[in-house]
């Protein structure tokens, strides 16, 4: 017997056959080797059946642990394993999706456009706003006054010069408001009330090119005062019209009541082309008409009703101030009436003078 055999039959050698890498380690089911009973073998081979049972038990086991541990999430993989699958869950190369395109609409391709646009017509709207503002009359006439005639005065009587005028209320509005007189020229009505500036205005001649508001001057006669008015068509707009007018206002007395200096309230001298005379003096309520500049009727019609009949007074007026119906009980000498001017309003009679000498001749026989 060879030594190869005697190594072959030798207890606890295995047999010198190679085995390939891959192939699993034999599991008892190879030849006995020479030598070994054949109870021994049995028991080996039942060894070996026994190992390979609990193996497979135990990777049996581990799969449904793996299995069990897993659950919803994907499969686990064993212990020791390699793979190069990615989880379920994790997505490789994903694509932005592509934004639908919205296309601009027109207020918004041109919002500049639209918005300079809009931006110079309201320039447009307010600048033509002011302009009508400021082209439009300030105050406006129903009716340009024109008196009916009356009646001479009896003789001897003292003439009421001038003509009452219809009260048109005496309201402050605001500076700038539009006011209509029912009578132009108005001797009343709604006014503006800041002095010195709007309402009363200074006491001066005001030029035919200076804009002289009524709502300014009714304030004056309110308080008082006289206004002397020309229209620009009359002599008073021409230059020597000018130089007499300041030549009136130059002697004006003091106020015939309350003694009031020239300059503080009257005489008010202006333009004014909405009446029926070419002159008219005015007081608060009453009103001369005038178809030359006669200074000397109107300094007698302001003695007679200056500071008489406006609302407010300026002093205590005397308990002999007349009414505006009736010729005052002292005043100045008459004056001529001038033949285009309308007859002053007749007196009453109980004002007529009476004749003490007639009834007294029969006594004295």
């Amino acid at each position: 017997m060879s030594k190869a055999s005697r190594r072959r039959q030798r207890p606890g050698t295995s047999p010198s056959t190679p085995r390939p890498a891959s192939a699993p380690p034999p599991t008892g089911t190879g030849s006995t080797p020479a030598g070994t009973t054949p109870s021994t073998g049995a028991a080996a081979g039942s060894s070996a059946s026994t190992a390979g049972a609990a193996g497979a038990t135990g990777a049996a086991g581990a799969t449904t642990a793996a299995t069990a541990t897993t659950g919803t999430g994907g499969t686990q993989r064993a212990p020791g394993t390699s793979s190069t699958s990615r989880p379920a869950s994790t997505r490789v190369g994903r694509r932005e999706r592509q934004r639908a395109y919205v296309k601009p609409t027109f207020v918004q391709r041109h919002r500049t456009a639209i918005i300079l646009v809009a931006a110079l017509a309201g320039v447009a709207l307010l600048s033509t706003f002011v302009f009508l503002s400021a082209s439009q009359a300030a105050f406006a006439c129903s009716t340009v006054w024109t008196p009916a005639p009356t009646a001479s005065p009896a003789a001897g009587a003292t003439p009421a010069l001038g003509y009452v005028q219809p009260d048109m209320g005496r309201s402050h509005v605001a500076v700038g408001d539009k006011v209509t007189f029912t009578y132009c020229a108005p001797a009343s009505g709604n006014h503006y009330n800041r002095p010195g500036t709007a309402g009363p205005i200074p006491a001066r001649v005001y030029g035919p090119s200076d804009t002289v508001l009524p709502q300014g001057w009714i304030h004056n006669l309110e308080h008082g005062g006289i206004v002397i008015l020309y229209r620009g068509d009359s002599p008073g707009a021409t230059p020597d019209g000018q130089a007499q007018l300041r030549a009136l206002y130059d002697s004006f007395p003091n106020s015939p009541v309350c003694n009031i200096p020239k300059g503080e309230n009257a005489p008010v001298i202006a333009r004014f082309d909405q009446m029926s005379s070419p002159y008219q003096a005015i007081v608060w309520g009453r009103v001369l008409l005038l178809d030359t500049l006669d200074q000397a009727k109107i300094l007698d019609f302001y003695n007679q009703w200056g500071e008489r009949t406006n609302p407010e007074k300026q002093c205590a007026v005397p308990s002999s101030s007349p009414d505006v119906s009736a010729a005052p009980a002292a005043s100045t000498a008459p004056t001529a009436v001038p033949s285009a001017t309308p007859a002053p309003t007749p007196v009453p009679s109980a004002a007529a003078p009476t004749a003490p000498a007639e009834s007294a001749a029969p006594s004295a026989n």
